[in-house]
């Protein structure tokens, strides 16, 4: 029948009940949801694709290649720090950037179509 949530309509309550608990534990959710929306910006996505392969950059080699401005790859990259997909250590003055196992993860499965024949 009605509830708060409209009606079900393809598949039967208990189907339904069950699918409700696959879904993700709300934190996880939330983190996620911050991970995937930080990869969403193509600069950022690009920026964390350079670091493929274990590589650890300096944001000055991260502008270079990714053709942008020193202080907005900077700040790209503290976003991409915020949400646990590059670390960061500092070597002298400089930051040197690195992707976490989650970043890289996250980064493989969404690169992994974009080399597939269309």
């Amino acid at each position: 029948g009605m509830s708060e949530h409209g009606e079900l309509l393809h598949i039967d309550r208990r189907r339904a009940l069950s699918l409700r608990g696959t879904r993700p534990d709300a934190e996880l959710a939330e983190q996620l949801s911050g991970r995937l929306r930080a990869l969403g910006d193509a600069t950022r996505l690009g920026l964390a694709a350079a670091l493929e392969g274990g590589l650890e950059l300096c944001v000055c080699d991260l502008s270079w290649i990714a053709e942008r401005p020193q202080n907005l790859t900077s700040h790209h990259m503290k976003v991409l720090r915020t949400h646990g997909i590059v670390a960061a250590r500092k070597q002298g003055k400089m930051t040197m950037y690195r992707l976490t196992a989650d970043g890289s993860q996250l980064l493989d499965a969404a690169l992994s179509r974009l080399d597939e024949p269309r």
